[in-house]
């Protein structure tokens, strides 16, 4: 059986205990939370992760997140009540500002940067403090569509409240405007404003 769970407009931690109550009499099926900012995304994906259901999160629209729990019959769900009282803060760093511009790290073996490429992304899921925002443009712009070995990653970013631009004319030159999985379309302007303010900008 499947659930929805509409949990917009509510505040920390009654998203996460309209979750749990959810949870309590499901055996299988697919359990979907709507919120409506990334620090929620936040905070049910963690309840999932520690109730074993691999949770994926997904923006609809600029204030409009799901987050999925699939629940298989027979899995074991554990059980942390402290969750009910636990909210997560906003990991990101504000003003810190990543720039790709090219689908690959370095310069020599394509093979080898797009690999060194894929760790640089992943590492910043695992950054105490995150980046407030992601800016592709050029091949970074790959990055974010379909196919890119580095989506997973920042989809996650994204669920944590990191924002995620691509640059529109990129995707448009590269053949891939309809191909984009993660994040929003910007512009040159946005790209330069963002950078312009940023305290500080990290590059791979």
């Amino acid at each position: 059986m499947d659930k929805i769970v509409d949990a917009r407009g509510l505040v920390c931690p009654q998203p996460v205990i309209k979750t749990r109550e959810a949870m309590k009499d499901m055996t299988e099926g697919t359990l979907t939370i709507l919120v409506d900012n990334e620090i929620t995304v936040q905070n049910v994906m963690k309840l999932g992760n520690y109730s074993g259901f691999n949770p994926t999160s997904q923006k609809l629209s600029e204030a409009e997140y799901q987050v999925v729990f699939y629940m298989k019959k027979g899995a074991v769900t554990l059980q942390h009540n402290a969750l009910e009282e636990e909210c997560v803060p906003d990991s990101r760093k504000k003003g810190l500002v990543a720039v790709i511009s090219s689908d690959q790290m370095g310069t020599g073996s394509e093979e080898l940067g797009r690999i060194l490429m894929k760790g640089f992304v992943y590492a910043m899921t695992q950054l105490e403090e995150l980046p407030e925002t992601i800016l592709l443009y050029n091949g970074g712009a790959r990055l974010s569509t379909m196919g890119s070995a580095s989506l997973e990653d920042l989809k996650t970013l994204e669920a944590q409240g990191v924002e995620i631009l691509t640059c529109g004319t990129c995707l448009n030159y590269y053949g891939l405007s309809e191909k984009l999985c993660v994040g929003t379309v910007t512009n040159m302007y946005e790209i330069t404003e963002k950078m312009a303010g940023a305290r500080l900008v990290i590059r791979p």
